[in-house]
């Protein structure tokens, strides 16, 4: 049995998350656990809320809570809105866990053991206003690449480009807005991520099958301008994990923390621990350190375009630095960006719709199936209202949930609510299963490549062709004349349905258990098309299920657009 082990890239605590964060990890990475789950292998399939640095901080002060407090609130409710999209988590953990506090300390000490931690005197902006330093996003000014006047100390949200606090234009704190700042000394931990160039290219080089975005992404941060630089690794702030070596003090280091981007990655193994700690799973190490069994584990990561770097680059070096058997990545699916309207989808400026606010109008399927039918995988997608409508009602409504209404209600009609019996599949049928045997294969090739646009294609074209079965066939037509014909075309299109659930469940799992339900057996993959078209036998007992998606129509899809004009209330 195959071993699979999914990490979904893990999503700042501060705040609830747009679909754009979305489509751009979680979603898909569900949708590969999900299948892999089908096909019979052992998956573990880990995400959790990413509690530190000043994301949190800020989120915090605004909210007027206390930041631990805050973010317990935030991960019950991100862990709630994950639950109502179906994300099949295994667990959902938290970085702040004492799981990752024991890892992070223990990954620190053994990089300075190895000397790949340097002390470093630097300077730092002080706001004599608040009376602290001010780290990442607790400065913002004009992007020095860009020009945009929002960018934030660690990232340019505009071009991406990281940033150090002193780098920006007409600085400004982020905490009061006060420009009155100056430049201090301070002490800090750098990763010599600069000493590991070598050994990070030649595990790159090794990786041929990755998608291009994670390879060019990862490789111009490797070799453009000066190369790869020392990052540091830890911050003067209140929140987050203490500075140790180890379990030991680390003198010169008190009241310091690790940076969230050195912490946050470590958490893809401290909540393995905790899922074992949770009372779910047993023996985690057995899925991170290859001489504990895990040099059998297909590891597969997903994550936004922007996340990219630090995952081919920075956690490597912390793993690899380590010394230790832990087990590295073995595909890394990475994503562009799912835009808005004409704009960027933005949690920082309330831009988009969100994850509570999707669920608010519409059921989770119809999010996930347009989601990843327009995953941004080869370059930027743009959600607009319009096209969602369109595709929701044509793909859901029209295609799937037609065929699944016409052929129920006509049998319940003409035979009852059984599977008749009578007749024998002609040319017609034998050439429909040949074809939807060549369909599976391909869209389950797509689906182990995790080519999800291509894969959703294949889908919608399955169903498809079960809809032009069934209207070439038009069992209503010839009923009256040659009822055991009928019963024949009936059969095989009533077993299309659960053909259709299996095939469906990762993209849209209500849905397929609804088509599962109504047809009395459960959601299970189809090995053979043969075979699962004669699944259900004559006599077999079902349902004709409730309307399993309704259109959404011009009105109420005007209503959505202004009622969701670009920023959140």
């Amino acid at each position: 049995m195959a071993r699979i082990l999914i990490t979904s890239a893990i999503p700042y605590i501060n705040g609830i998350k747009h679909l754009g964060n979305l489509v751009g990890s979680q979603l898909p990475a569900d949708l590969y656990a999900r299948y892999m789950r089908a096909r019979g292998a052992e998956v573990l399939f880990l995400c959790a809320t990413d509690e530190h640095g000043t994301p949190a901080e800020l989120a915090a002060a605004k909210a007027g809570k206390p930041v631990d407090q805050y973010c317990a609130e935030m991960w019950a409710v991100q862990a709630e809105l994950a639950q109502g999209f179906r994300l099949s988590f295994d667990h959902f953990g938290r970085s702040s866990s004492p799981q990752n506090h024991r890892l992070t300390q223990h990954f620190a000490g053994r990089l300075a053991d190895a000397g790949l931690i340097r002390e470093v005197s630097e300077k730092q902006v002080y706001s004599n206003a608040d009376g602290r330093f001010l780290p990442d996003r607790y400065i913002e000014g004009t992007c020095p690449n860009c020009g945009y006047d929002k960018a934030r100390g660690d990232q340019c949200e505009n071009c991406t480009k990281q940033l150090d606090p002193t780098d920006l234009i007409n600085p400004r704190s982020a905490i009061s807005g006060s420009t009155d700042l100056e430049v201090r000394e301070t002490k800090h931990l750098y990763l010599r991520q600069s000493a590991m160039r070598d050994d990070l290219s030649a595990w790159i080089d090794s990786k041929s099958d990755w998608p291009v975005l994670t390879t060019s992404i990862a490789k111009k941060w490797l070799n453009d301008g000066d190369g790869l630089q020392d990052r540091g690794i830890t911050r003067d702030l209140d929140w987050g994990i203490p500075v140790k070596k180890g379990d030991q003090d680390w003198p010169g280091m008190e009241g310091k923390v690790f940076y969230v981007w050195f912490d946050a990655p470590i958490e893809y193994i401290a909540c393995a621990a905790e899922w074992v700690d949770a009372g779910k799973g047993a023996d985690w190490e057995r899925w991170w350190r290859t001489d504990k069994g895990a040099e059998d584990v297909r590891y597969v990561q997903f994550m936004g375009k922007d996340n990219v770097p630090f995952h081919t680059l920075s956690f490597p070096a912390t793993i690899l630095g380590s010394g230790e058997p832990w087990k590295l990545v073995d595909y890394i699916k990475s994503f562009n960006y799912l835009n808005y309207d004409g704009g960027q989808f933005s949690t920082s400026q309330g831009r988009g719709v969100f994850m509570d606010q999707a669920l608010s109008i519409l059921p989770a399927d119809y999010w996930r199936w347009w989601l990843l039918s327009h995953a941004p995988e080869t370059s930027d997608s743009e959600f607009t209202w319009e096209a969602f409508q369109q595709d929701v009602n044509k793909d859901l409504a029209d295609v799937l949930g037609n065929f699944v209404s016409r052929i129920t209600k006509f049998c319940r009609a003409k035979f009852g609510e059984v599977v008749p019996d009578g007749g024998d599949y002609g040319p017609q049928e034998i050439a429909l299963v040949a074809d939807l045997q060549a369909r599976l294969t391909r869209y389950q090739a797509h689906m182990e490549a995790i080519e999800i646009r291509k894969a959703a294609a294949e889908l919608r074209a399955i169903w498809v062709v079960g809809n032009e079965y069934l209207q070439s066939a038009g069992p209503w037509t010839i009923y009256k004349d040659d009822p055991d014909r009928a019963a024949a075309i009936t059969r095989l299109a009533l077993n299309l349905i659960p053909f259709y659930a299996g095939l469906s469940a990762p993209f849209i799992p209500d849905a397929a258990a609804s088509m599962a339900g109504a047809m009395g057996v459960d959601v299970a993959w189809p090995e053979s098309a043969e075979t699962a078209l004669s699944a259900l036998p004559p006599g077999h007992a079902f349902r004709v299920p409730e309307v399993m998606f309704a259109k959404i129509d011009d009105d109420t899809r005007a209503e959505w657009a202004r009622r969701f004009a670009g920023v959140r209330s």
